[in-house]
């Protein structure tokens, strides 16, 4: 629909200017009496036509315009009525003043019914024509003035309207009483409600209930505190679908009658109020905008939680109030575990679900005084505050443990999942926000370290173990570069020659404070650090250069064995800086044998494969150490290039009666022999291991039964006193 915007256009023409000359058409058929007219008014300021008919009056009329007619009443052609009755008809806006000679009153008043503004009879004066003339011109301009101010009147109002009904706000006006004198339409499209609802209606039909106390002050009791006008907030009824109440800035002007419009008894206590005039602007958008955006920056998105902001300040708060009541909170860091093995099975939108599903479980596990939140990833807080004992927190941990118990439903499949948590208790294991978040933290990681599915409570010790750890860390840096590290070897016997044949590479640490430190002590320091990759480049050149010892002694009879990281493995360029060694070296690839754990196998199974094909290619072979302790699968025998199997010691171990059968023992043995794969057996400490394993098949051996781990001067030492037995 088209607005109509007509009162937009120009004003219609101002008045004349005081120089204006009024076009006069004077019409008589005596020529005499036009003469007589011309003469008298020339040189008047008026521009003067002549007719000396109806028919020719008629004819000048419609060929340009005239300000007044000065008409004779009687005349041949067409009589003065006629020309009149014309006007009346199509000629409208003239004046006209009849001249008449007729004596009967039927013709004045058949003249004056048709609109003439006066009525001469002939003879008239002069004065008396002159004082006519003026006054119908002026009554003329009058009217026309009259006319023009009524148009912008009009106008005005129009405008008035268009820009009150068309505003996006809502205007009103209250009496003194509260009613609403006056509302524009845009509350019908805002609230539902009609104007004819409203008009004469007190402002509570609007107001919320919830806010009609504010409202009564501010359009009452608050008038005096405000000189003239102020905003306030209030929701304001919706007969809309939804019912919601909408919330409006609202603008109040107090309207005074003031100056002369106020009575002369009017008190003295100041100008008489004629209510309120308003302005009322929907801002109910912004207002949820502005409070999803307050929600969403304490909130976390996917689950609804608090976030680690709203987290902090619930604890900052809980921990105030368990000041000022001598009681006790405690705060939970709850991690799940292997989470990342969902996200790699299902894709992140899986993961996205199961973070929901976890979030709902462990949240009907809380009290209302309770703070669940999620601080990113799988991690998981909560505060509990106002707590009894220790066992109230072990209870809810609990509740949390079994709560993730049965299974969880992703793309249609049963997932189980469990989570490590761990416990701070304030006050005894810290009194500020860092402090229990991050004793929290580390009984979550001692969970971990335990076994998972569970709850740690910190313990003091516990936050020792950390500190020790960043210690070793820091001298590991430095047993590089101060040589504290050196490589140990342990002999592999032939058993049925009790001859060496080989030794496995084992690395040590001389470190100046404790000792000596084998492998297990600080490896695991290294390839969290990011050390062990120079760590094992070390590792490469000391072997080279102790195997130029042993072949001084024994030639290249020797098979040496050496423990390669997966982390090592991983980086691609093992196999060069391996090649550029033995080149250096001048040692026959033969003589070297690279172990690596079986799960290797499954952490990237095709760069693993692609590494291990071209160790092979060069000539040097690949042992599985450890065998059937980590993710074992005889798949991988087919398709990786392997050439020994090792039997590990936590089999062997179990090795106490030659009458009993030890079946992995004997699985492990039958199938190097069944795939053609060399056998050596780790750990061998006593006799009867020795026998069982002998009986079984292995041939190869290496343990405590025969020669410890020892140094390279040693094992020359030992190489001096006794023949070496090539390997076949």
């Amino acid at each position: 629909m088209t607005a109509d915007i007509s009162f937009l256009q120009p004003y219609p023409p101002e008045p004349p200017p005081e120089d204006f000359q009024p076009r006069l058409l004077l019409v008589d058929d005596e020529p005499r009496m036009l003469f007589s007219l011309v003469e008298l008014l020339k040189g008047r300021g008026y521009q003067l036509s002549t007719a000396a008919g109806g028919r020719e009056a008629i004819a000048r009329m419609k060929q340009a315009p005239f300000d007044l007619l000065l008409l004779d009443l009687q005349m041949p052609d067409i009589s003065g009525h006629d020309v009149m009755d014309f006007v009346n008809e199509s000629y409208q806006g003239v004046s006209v003043i009849i001249t008449s000679g007729a004596t009967e009153i039927d013709e004045a008043i058949g003249a004056i019914r048709r609109g003439a503004y006066g009525y001469l009879r002939k003879p008239y004066s002069r004065e008396e024509l002159l004082r006519t003339i003026d006054n119908a011109l002026m009554q003329r301009k009058l009217e026309a003035e009259n006319q023009r101010i009524a148009l912008r009147l009009e106008r005005s109002e129009r405008l008035y309207r268009y820009l009150v009904d068309g505003s996006p706000d809502i205007i009103y006006t209250l009496d003194p009483q509260g009613n609403i004198s006056f509302i524009n339409d845009r509350v019908q499209p805002l609230l539902g409600f009609r104007r004819s609802e409203l008009i004469g209606q007190h402002y509570s039909v609007l107001v919320h209930e919830a806010d009609m106390e504010r409202a009564n002050y501010v359009f009452n009791e608050g008038r005096s505190e405000f000189a003239r006008s102020r905003n306030v907030e209030l929701r304001l009824n919706s007969k809309h679908d939804d019912y919601e109440p909408r919330t409006f800035s609202i603008e109040l002007v107090l309207i005074n009658l003031v100056g002369d419009e106020v009575s002369s008894k009017a008190s003295a206590a100041g100008p008489k109020s004629m209510g309120i005039y308003g302005v009322a602007r929907d801002i109910t958008d912004r207002k949820r905008a502005d409070a999803k955006i307050a929600y969403q920056a304490y909130h976390d998105i996917l689950t609804e939680l608090p976030n680690r902001a709203l987290f902090n300040d619930r604890l900052g708060l809980a921990l105030l109030q368990a000041r000022r009541n001598d009681s006790m909170l405690a705060v939970m860091f709850i991690d799940l575990d292997r989470f990342k093995m969902v996200n790699d099975t299902f894709g992140h939108g899986g993961g996205d679900g199961l973070l929901q599903q976890v979030s709902s479980r462990l949240k009907a596990c809380l009290r209302k005084c309770d703070t669940l939140s999620r601080i990113g990833g799988d991690e998981f807080t909560a505060i509990l505050p106002e707590l009894n004992s220790r066992e109230d927190a072990a209870l809810i941990a609990d509740k949390f443990v079994e709560s993730l118990r049965p299974p969880f439903v992703i793309a249609g499949q049963n997932v189980h999942l469990t989570a490590s948590i761990g416990v701070a208790l304030f006050p005894d294991d810290g009194l500020k926000i860092d402090d229990l978040l991050r004793n929290a933290d580390v009984a979550m990681y001692h969970m971990k370290a335990k076994g998972r599915n569970g709850h740690a409570f910190f313990d003091q010790e516990l936050l020792d173990a950390p500190l020790h750890k960043i210690a070793l860390q820091h001298d590991l840096h430095l047993a590089l570069e101060r040589n504290e590290l050196e490589m140990f070897y342990q002999p592999q016997i032939d058993i049925s020659t009790k001859k060496i044949i080989g030794a496995e590479a084992l690395m040590r640490w001389n470190h100046p404070e404790r000792g000596f430190l084998g492998a297990g002590e600080f490896l695991p320091f290294a390839e969290e650090s990011g050390l062990i990759i120079p760590i094992s480049d070390w590792m490469l050149g000391a072997i080279c250069r102790d195997y130029l010892d042993w072949r001084g002694l024994c030639g290249d009879s020797l098979r040496l064995s050496l423990n390669i990281s997966p982390q090592y493995l991983d980086r691609g360029d093992f196999f060069d800086k391996l090649q550029t060694a033995l080149a250096r070296y001048k040692i026959p690839p033969s003589r070297f044998e690279v172990e690596v754990t079986e799960n290797i196998c499954i952490r990237n199974p095709q760069t693993a494969i692609d590494q291990l094909d071209k160790l092979c290619q060069l000539g040097v072979s690949v042992a599985i150490d450890d065998f059937g302790t980590g993710y074992s699968s005889l798949s991988y025998l087919h398709r990786f290039p392997i050439h020994t199997i090792k039997i590990d010691r936590a089999f062997v171990m179990e090795i106490r009666d030659e009458g009993m059968q030890f079946p992995v023992v004997l699985a492990i043995v039958a199938i190097a022999q069944g795939l053609g794969l060399n056998l050596v057996a780790e750990g061998v400490e006593t006799e009867i291991q020795e026998r069982y394993l002998a009986e079984a098949g292995c041939k190869i051996m290496q343990g405590y039964l025969y020669h410890q781990p020892m140094s390279q001067s040693h094992l020359l030492d030992l190489m001096r006193e006794q023949a070496i037995v090539p390997v076949h």
